[in-house]
């Protein structure tokens, strides 16, 4: 099975979603945004991962790649390929399919809980409550024909299905503690006091636990995400 990465910036990789890879014998490629613009062919790929980012999907005018990267998810969509969305990637998914992507009313960055929805992903355990890390400023309608997952106090769309192989979450399962420090170093300067902003302290200061829990999700997801391809 082969995996393409969409990455964005440096700092924002895979996480714990690489490890994954590894243990299911998955070979992986990557389109680094920051590095280029060229998207590959769509044959032979099975799963798209579009990862987190500063930007906004509505930066099309300073970064036109941004064009090129919503037809390419549209086109992976539309052929039924698995595509996972996270961050950046789950608003690219939902502007793709004609969503509009605009800024939340509140910011939302640090360990807050998530609720499901009653309209659940058949075959996958998504916890009632959870605390996952998220880090944005933006949020999105649902496409067309989507059904929400998961909400949160300060965003109603956190996580969306669209059909059986189509996911975005809006907050980060595939965090570690690496990762965390790593976004936290790059993006400090965000880390402005409201009501959904925590302190770089308090991002840091999280049991082990919390990790292992939203790595398990994410591995969970993308079981269910990949359990029909051949």
């Amino acid at each position: 099975m082969h995996v393409h990465v969409l990455q964005h910036v440096p700092f924002e990789g895979l996480g714990s979603i690489e490890e994954w890879l590894l243990q299911r014998n998955m070979t992986f490629s990557y389109t680094r945004l920051f590095e280029s613009d060229r998207f590959p062919s769509l044959d032979g790929i099975d799963l798209i991962i579009a990862l987190g980012g500063p930007m906004s999907v509505n930066d099309e005018d300073t970064l036109p790649w941004l064009r090129t990267e919503k037809c390419f998810i549209a086109e992976a969509i539309a052929g039924h390929k698995a595509v996972l969305g996270i961050c950046l990637g789950s608003q690219l998914i939902a502007n793709a399919l004609g969503a509009k992507v605009y800024p939340a009313a509140e910011k939302e960055i640090g360990w807050f809980p998530i609720v499901a929805e009653p309209a659940m992903l058949d075959g996958l355990a998504f916890p009632a409550k959870v605390d996952v890390f998220h880090w944005h400023g933006e949020t999105f309608d649902l496409p067309e024909g989507a059904i929400r997952l998961a909400s949160s106090a300060a965003c109603r769309n956190q996580a969306f299905q669209v059909g059986s192989r189509v996911i975005g979450l809006q907050f980060h399962l595939e965090t570690t503690p690496e990762s965390a420090d790593s976004i936290i170093r790059h993006c400090a300067d965000e880390l402005v006091p409201q009501r959904y902003v925590q302190s770089e302290a308090e991002l840091r200061n999280v049991s082990p636990g919390n990790y292992v829990e939203i790595n398990a999700l994410m591995a969970a997801i993308l079981e269910y995400l990949v359990c029909d391809i051949d």
